[in-house]
């Protein structure tokens, strides 16, 4: 069974930095494109960045560009979202999302497969 499983999340003052990871077991990630979403309370998920198959292209939202970067490490089948000078506006959960047809998409009904996601809190 495809399972996609989240860690790095936690809480970090205004102007600090986190790093995902997105695992696999059952699949391998390179041969999918493999996004990261947020869900902040009350509000829709969102697409934050994503990374195409063979590392062809990476997307990011406005409010993230310059901040967050996305990137695989093919050998331990994970990829990573770095995120570095966080603001209490990128508070919410992020997940994981793997496509099988290899492209991005902003859609949460473009991605195959979820993680369960892991809790970002940005506070002082």
């Amino acid at each position: 069974q495809l399972q996609l499983v989240e860690s790095g999340g936690g809480l970090v003052q205004p102007g600090g930095s986190l790093r995902l990871s997105c695992s696999a077991s059952g699949f391998t990630l390179d041969d999918y494109a493999i996004a990261w979403f947020r869900q902040a309370p009350g509000k829709e998920r969102e697409a934050v960045s994503c990374v195409y198959t063979y590392n062809v292209r990476t997307t990011y939202r406005d409010s993230v560009k310059g901040r967050f970067t996305i990137s695989r490490d093919k050998a331990k089948n994970t990829v990573f979202l770095q995120m570095n000078s966080l603001k209490p506006e990128d508070t919410a959960v992020y997940y994981c999302a793997a496509a099988l047809i290899g492209t991005c998409s902003e859609s949460v009904g473009g991605m195959d497969y979820w993680g369960k996601g892991t809790l970002v809190t940005v506070s002082s």
